[in-house]
């Protein structure tokens, strides 16, 4: 019997073991060489963290010109990971629209950078 993500559950101290942070995007371009299109980008996480690089594969909905100056939510405490020539510093969030195509997390609302989801 196949188990639904949704059933499976973690403990509270797993949850706050996952740095989640909003970051302002400074500069964003094409990533090349990229087996499918995605948008590299520099994200400003507020003093505390600092810029981290990251690429998404967003170009359904995005041009790197939408994302610079946009508010974005990552995940800051995994491992760097190597994407091509492109090390990837931060998992910026998404999720996906009707057609499976990335739709970025972002708050509604302006909110200090570096500020930690809880």
């Amino acid at each position: 019997m196949a188990t639904d993500a949704a059933d499976e559950t973690i403990s509270f101290d797993d949850f706050l073991a996952v740095d989640i942070r909003v970051g302002r995007v400074l500069e964003a371009q094409p990533l090349e060489g990229a087996r499918k299109p995605a948008i590299r980008m520099r994200v400003d996480f507020g003093p505390e963290i600092g810029e981290r690089k990251t690429s998404a594969q967003v170009t359904d909905h995005y041009t790197p010109e939408d994302l610079v100056g946009r508010q974005v939510i990552a995940v800051v405490n995994f491992p760097p990971k190597q994407i091509g020539r492109f090390m990837s510093q931060c998992l910026v969030l998404g999720l996906p629209d009707a057609d499976g195509k990335v739709v970025l997390l972002s708050p509604d609302q302006p909110v200090p950078l570096g500020g930690r989801m809880h």
